[in-house]
């Protein structure tokens, strides 16, 4: 067994992480709306001001974002309605023979509802999810 003296031990170089930690605002700011969000990039009004929003996606369940019209962070609250589906589900049941309420059984059947997105803090109306 031999030393071989003309070994030096390896270089190793740093490599920066792929991503930068939060920045302070966003690691005790508040928390993101989760789920996809697809930014729009407004245009400008005035000098060299720049807007940028966020479109949210909702869904037949309460969504977590920023209302857009008050700016808090808030979970929105929901309502349902009957939707096209369940207007035109009853409208065939009725041909089909069952004119005697069986024709109003869609209008209580949750998938065949639309659901109305609202702000619990400002009560400005975001949207609806279609069925």
């Amino acid at each position: 067994m031999s030393k071989s003296t003309g070994n030096a031990p390896p270089q190793f170089t740093y490599v920066p992480p792929p991503s930068a930690p939060p920045s302070y605002q966003e690691a005790v700011g508040g928390v993101k709306p989760v789920g996809p969000y697809t930014p729009v990039m407004a245009p400008a009004s005035a000098g060299n001001a720049t807007i940028v929003t966020t479109v949210v996606p909702i869904s037949r369940t309460s969504t977590h974002m920023i209302c857009p019209s008050c700016h808090a962070e808030i979970e929105t609250t929901t309502r349902t309605e009957p939707g096209m589906i369940a207007y035109l589900s009853g409208f065939v049941i009725a041909l089909l023979g069952c004119w005697l309420g069986c024709c109003l059984i869609p209008c209580c059947i949750d998938d065949c509802m639309d659901v109305h997105h609202t702000c619990p803090n400002c009560k400005a109306y975001l949207g609806r999810f279609r069925r």
